[in-house]
C-alpha cells in the first residue's frame, strides 16, 4: 500500500526500559542495529500496526508496555534503488513514519525474538537514548535523528534517590556487633534532596 507520492506507510518503535535505555536489535544476519518498525496493512489504524509489529518482531504484546507518545506526523525516508526491489522500481520510494515511545512495564524475559516465522532481529541489547547513529543503514539515519529528538521531551524522568531517602525513612538499624565496624565514608544526600542544603 503506496500513497501517492511512493511512500509506505510504516511505524517505528523506541521501546523504553525504567533506565530510558532503548531496546536496541541487531538485524538478523547483518551488522546492522535498528528500533523495530513494520507496515502498516490496510484497515489498521498506526497504533494497531504498532503492536502487531511489537508482538512480531520482539514478542511482546499491549499488557507488557505503555504508550508514552507519538510523532505528531510522518517522518519520511527515501530507499536508494538498488535496495528496491526490479519490480517496484519507479513506483516505491520509500517508507513515511509514525513512530511510538513506549514504556516496558513487563520484564525483559517477557521478549522474545523467535515469535514468528520470520525474525527481524538475531540479538538485542539495551543502549542509551541516543543510539549510536552510525550502526543505523545510512539512509534510514535522518528519520532516527528526527524521531528521537522529537520524543526526548516525553522521556519519564528517572529518581535517582536512594528508597529510604525518597520516603523520608531511615534505613534498617542494624544489630550491634561486639567487635569493631568497618568505618563508611559518610553518605552524601542526592542534589535535589531537602537535607542537601
Amino acid at each position: 500500500m503506496l500513497d501517492r507520492e511512493g511512500f509506505r506507510p510504516n511505524v517505528g518503535i523506541i521501546l523504553l526500559n525504567h533506565r530510558n535505555e532503548v531496546f536496541w536489535g541487531k538485524r538478523i544476519r547483518t551488522h546492522s542495529w535498528q528500533f523495530p518498525q513494520g507496515g502498516i496493512k490496510h484497515g489498521e489504524t498506526p497504533e494497531q500496526a504498532m503492536f502487531r509489529e511489537l508482538h512480531e518482531e520482539v514478542g511482546l504484546t499491549p499488557e507488557h508496555v505503555r504508550i508514552i507518545a507519538r510523532t505528531r506526523d510522518w517522518l519520511r525516508y527515501e530507499v536508494p534503488e538498488h535496495f528496491i526491489r526490479r519490480d517496484a522500481r519507479g513506483h516505491y520510494r520509500g517508507q513515511k513514519q509514525i513512530w511510538f515511545l513506549l514504556q516496558m512495564m513487563g520484564r525483559d524475559c517477557d521478549m522474545n525474538l523467535r515469535a514468528t516465522d520470520h525474525p527481524e532481529f538475531d540479538a538485542w541489547r539495551w543502549n542509551e537514548y541516543w543510539v549510536p547513529l552510525e550502526a543505523v543503514i545510512e539512509f534510514k539515519r535522518g528519520v532516527y535523528e528526527m524521531a528521537l529528538t522529537e520524543l526526548a521531551r516525553y522521556l519519564p524522568r528517572i529518581n535517582h534517590h536512594n528508597r529510604y531517602l525518597r520516603a523520608g525513612m531511615r534505613p534498617p538499624h542494624r544489630e550491634r556487633h561486639s567487635g569493631p565496624m568497618p568505618l563508611e565514608p559518610a553518605a552524601t544526600p542526592p542534589d535535589g534532596d531537602p537535607r542537601a542544603d
